[in-house]
Parts: C-alpha cells; sequence; structure tokens
C-alpha cells in the first residue's frame, strides 16, 4: 500500500519543491536532495507525516469535532471545498478575512448580513427599494456568499485546521496559534514545518499533488465518521 501510495505521489508531482534559493532550512529533514536546482521532497516522510495528520483527524472526527479547511490559492480553491463537503465539515476557500478566527463576534455580524441579504425579498422595506438598491445589496451578498459560505454554520473555534500551504496563508496561522488551535498542513520546501503541529511534506503548487495529499486526509475522516 505505501509503495502505491508513493507511485501515486510521484505521479501527481508530490515530491517537486521550489528552487533551492527559496528553501526554508527547517524542512531539510524531509528532503532527498536537490535536482536541476529544485528540491526533491522524501515521500517516505510525507507519507510517515500523512499517516499522523490521518490519524489525528480520525480522531477528531471520531468524537465530532470541528474542522476547517483552509486554501485561498487558485490551484487548492476546488479542492479544499471538496474535501470540506466530503466530510461535513467547514472551509475557507476564497479569502481569508483578517480576524476570522480571533474576532468571531465580526465575523457572526456578517454571517447575520448574509443571512439578511439570503432573503431581502421577504422583508418588510423589500417592496420600497429601487432596482440600484436592490443591485447593489446582491454584490453585497454574493461578496459575502464567496467569503463566508464555508464557515456560516461554525460557531465556534474549530477544534483544527487543514491548511494548504501554510507560507502563504500566515494570517490563519498566526490566528490558530493565538487560540491554541492545533494545524494540519501541506508544507512545501519554502515553508518552516516548526510552526505545524502536523506537517506534510509536499509539493502544494500542484493541483493533482493537493488532491491526493486531501484524498488520503478525506478517506481517513470519512472512515472514522461510519464507526
Amino acid at each position: 500500500m505505501v509503495n502505491e501510495l508513493i507511485a501515486d505521489m510521484v505521479d501527481a508531482g508530490v515530491h517537486y519543491g521550489h528552487q533551492t534559493k527559496k528553501w526554508n532550512p527547517r524542512m531539510k529533514p524531509f528532503l532527498m536532495k536537490d535536482k536541476g536546482g529544485i528540491y526533491i521532497i522524501d515521500l517516505e516522510k510525507t507519507v510517515q507525516q500523512l499517516d499522523k495528520a490521518a490519524d489525528y483527524l480520525a480522531d477528531l472526527v471520531s468524537k465530532n469535532k470541528d474542522i476547517l479547511f483552509v486554501g485561498c490559492k487558485r490551484q487548492a480553491q476546488d479542492a479544499i471545498r471538496e474535501a470540506a463537503e466530503a466530510t461535513g465539515q467547514h472551509y475557507v476557500n476564497h479569502r481569508w478575512l483578517g480576524g476570522m478566527l480571533t474576532n468571531a463576534t465580526t465575523v457572526r455580524k456578517s454571517v447575520e448580513r448574509l443571512r439578511y441579504l439570503e432573503n431581502i425579498e421577504k422583508q418588510p422595506e423589500f417592496k420600497a427599494m429601487s432596482k440600484k438598491e436592490l443591485a447593489a445589496l446582491g454584490r453585497e451578498r454574493e461578496k459575502l456568499l464567496r467569503n463566508l459560505r464555508g464557515v456560516r454554520d461554525l460557531n465556534k473555534k474549530p477544534d483544527a485546521i487543514v491548511i494548504v500551504d501554510s507560507a502563504r496563508e500566515t494570517i490563519a496561522v498566526a490566528e490558530a496559534h493565538r487560540l491554541d488551535i492545533p494545524i494540519v498542513a501541506i508544507v512545501d520546501t519554502n515553508a518552516d514545518p516548526a510552526k505545524v503541529q502536523y506537517p506534510i511534506p509536499g509539493n502544494d503548487d500542484a493541483i493533482r499533488s493537493i488532491r491526493i495529499i486531501l484524498q488520503n486526509l478525506v478517506d481517513a475522516m470519512v472512515k472514522a465518521k461510519k464507526k
């Protein structure tokens, strides 16, 4: 099974890191060598770390805990949403709003505003509104929906966060640290694995690489949920 997974990871390009000049020295334990100026990730280490992360998330799911998937880069957006939906969890895949975790009151107000806008036709003031006002409210609704769709039912801080590209999602990482929320993250060769409780070394720029790692986490979570 391990050899088969590693073969699939090679096919998906999970082992390709960044250029050597962009590396983070703390990633050294997870690397094999550089090839043509690009660091190659040790996929045996990736599988080991992936197993640890999967076991951790599966345990949380078995206890009905809340998990937040985060990945706002274009390559990760669909995979993040699909992973969250497959496991009945929450997600942010468009834009991380500052204070999304640390300023929950403001976020809840925005969610309430979204619900109001979604039901604007049922409001008594609706008939008095002009087309221009309704168009503006429609744009506001779409913007709120993009940012809050995946967290509208998250009523407390999550018990863990799964991040694609911890080096990019620095605000999410910082907020998780402030609230002592454990982080599972795909860490590429330019990331600092010390900032993550469950680092999974891997290519976080290729869609197929992101998907294969997330799918293994999802499979473990779904299996735990069925027990």
